[in-house]
């Protein structure tokens, strides 16, 4: 399954609950190298991946979180680590490769839950368990699988997040944006 990317964008949801089973490696394959295909500082592509496949580790992991419990269930997870000697935007870099592998996740069928991590009380604690050096930073975990359950969201008017030139103007909006 294949949506285009407009709808990927639109459709795509976090999914806490998974299918038993694992993902299907040329999946997997897709969805890393959506990552892998972010854009980043000057090219730097700072990343690497963690896949997270042994129930133990999983499971610690997810015991270690404030809000990723869901981890020791899903089929495996994917850690997103960023070095910072690389790069002068780590953050933005680890978010937009964290981007890409939930949108192409959704796209080909998967579910995905980003799991922030990155200034966490907990970010050390699974770095540790992880062997991330202390110098690059733990962006982000991915809890990835087949989905269990159907996530639905609503989205604030597009009328209530854009201005004109300054904060808080509205002025020409209309003639900008077709708002019907």
């Amino acid at each position: 399954m294949s949506v285009d990317a407009l709808e990927a964008i639109k459709t795509r949801r976090s999914i806490r609950r998974f299918k038993k089973g694992k993902v299907a490696p040329n999946i997997l394959k897709e969805v890393l190298d959506a990552g892998r295909w972010a854009p980043s500082s000057r090219n730097s592509q700072p990343w690497k991946f963690i896949l997270i496949v042994d129930e133990d580790l999983k499971r610690r992991i997810a015991d270690a979180t404030t809000a990723g419990k869901f981890l020791a269930e899903a089929p495996l997870g994917i850690a997103i680590t960023v070095n910072t000697k690389l790069t002068r935007h780590p953050v933005e870099d680890g978010a937009a490769s964290t981007m890409n592998i939930l949108l192409a996740a959704h796209a080909l069928g998967l579910g995905a839950c980003w799991i922030g991590s990155y200034g966490s009380s907990y970010e050390e604690e699974v770095k540790r368990l992880l062997g991330v050096p202390s110098d690059w930073i733990l962006l982000s975990i991915i809890a990835l699988g087949y989905p269990d359950e159907k996530s639905y969201s609503s989205r604030i008017d597009l009328r209530e997040l854009v201005y004109v030139n300054k904060f808080g103007s509205k002025e020409g909006l209309e003639e900008l944006i077709d708002l019907r």
